[in-house]
């Protein structure tokens, strides 16, 4: 069950969270980001390389976006595991097949071993997300939570900036190079190992949920994970399909594909740190989906119409200004409509909801670029964008509605 208000009663308080769990915590969530981040540049160089196979323009977008539908499937199942059987060990056990199965990729001499790769990635980013954010949950009062999760957003967009640059960089040598960085998360397990003890609840703490009479809403959380699945439906866009935009206006060097791409990531970061706390307060929960979605479209649309690598650089940096004022609101206010007991469900429910977003963005896109071309794309994905701003506004004037309740009051 979700419950409507969630925040814990007045007596039930934990201690701050010392500095080392949070740096700690803050480097598992960007190994997210840096499941793809790293490999984007290298597209073009991988679709000429397996040229030989009919389906490769498809094919190679899915060596990006593969683990997105492994990780939608078994985030709910690493949420299950989290709560029954402890959030730590799952961790563990995660980041370790992350590493291995992510340096995997540089013994690959054929495009199926690769793909057998990218699968075993998902399902251990899938454990990996799921833990972190049920821990960030567990250790953080809903106050600091909220701080906590735009110093995440932030994080998380510089290490994207982080892990193109350099996944550029090692691609202008050879497109495996950038699957070398996957052996950085063995360096975090020691970490993880002194720095996040399992949460201990208490019995009050368990017994949270049954405090409040008023029955879960489950049409607002529906509504939320419609949002997260959007925006990173639309998000992916930039990864999978910007180098392939880039080379078609003449700029075909992997490292400035890497930089483009980390430009959204730099603004994201900027955006979740400053943007994203004034915007909370000051427009609230339906105030944030708005300004979001509607920036991003602006971001989506003069990408559309770039045609040179300086308007490529302006429109990402924009469409990173939303993207990083609305991604940690979306998962802020997941945690809040979820008591300890179901913390590592609702945390698996929300990033099963992105990465099945990332999975279909290919497969919805491919097909639309392949008639209409690369311009077209971005121009559609930024009317639905639009929409999707102009839905949140129509949802903020009804929202006496019950059940639009958790998301835009």
């Amino acid at each position: 069950m979700i419950p409507v208000h969630t925040t814990l009663p007045p007596h039930i308080t934990k201690p701050a969270v010392p500095l080392p769990m949070r740096l700690t915590l803050l480097c598992l969530a960007a190994l997210t980001i840096m499941s793809g981040a790293t490999v984007a540049p290298s597209l073009p160089a991988l679709e000429a390389h397996f040229a030989q196979h009919e389906d490769i323009a498809l094919l190679s977008r899915l060596i990006l976006s593969l683990p997105a539908l492994m990780i939608a499937l078994f985030a709910p199942l690493a949420g299950f595991i989290s709560d029954r059987y402890g959030r730590r060990r799952l961790l563990i056990l995660a980041v370790t097949v992350y590493a291995l199965a992510g340096i995997s990729a540089l013994l690959q001499d054929n495009l199926t071993g690769l793909l057998a790769s990218r699968i075993l990635l998902g399902i251990a980013v899938a454990g990996t997300m799921t833990s972190v954010t049920a821990l960030v949950g567990d250790y953080f009062n809903p106050v600091p939570r909220r701080a906590y999760m735009s110093q995440q957003g932030a994080f998380i967009s510089l290490g994207g900036v982080i892990f193109l640059v350099a996944g550029g960089l090692l691609a202008d040598i050879h497109w495996r190079a950038p699957f070398a960085i996957y052996a950085t998360a063995l360096l975090l397990i020691p970490a993880v190992l002194r720095f996040l003890p399992e949460p201990k609840r208490t019995k009050i703490e368990q017994s949270s949920n049954h405090l409040s009479d008023e029955k879960p809403d489950w049409m607002a959380f529906a509504l939320l994970l419609g949002a997260a699945l959007s925006n990173s439906l639309v998000f992916f866009l930039i990864p999978t399909q910007l180098p392939f935009l880039l080379k078609e206006i003449g700029v075909d060097t992997p490292s400035l594909a890497g930089i483009a791409i980390a430009a959204s990531n730099l603004m994201g970061a900027l955006a979740s740190l400053v943007f994203y706390p004034l915007a909370r307060n000051h427009l609230g929960k339906s105030g944030v989906f708005i300004l979001g979605f509607a920036v991003m479209a602006c971001g989506m649309g003069l990408i559309a119409e770039a045609n040179s690598f300086n308007a490529i650089m302006i429109a990402t940096a924009i469409y990173g200004c939303g993207m990083g004022t609305l991604i940690p609101h979306i998962f802020a206010t997941g945690l809040e409509s979820a008591t300890p007991n179901i913390r590592g469900r609702i945390s698996g429910a929300l990033t099963a909801s992105v990465f099945i977003g990332q999975f279909l963005s290919p497969l919805v896109s491919q097909p639309w670029i392949e008639r209409f071309g690369l311009a077209s794309g971005f121009s559609v994905a930024s009317g639905v964008l639009l929409f999707l701003a102009t839905l949140a506004l129509l949802l903020h004037w009804f929202k006496a509605k019950p059940s639009s309740e958790i998301i835009l009051q």
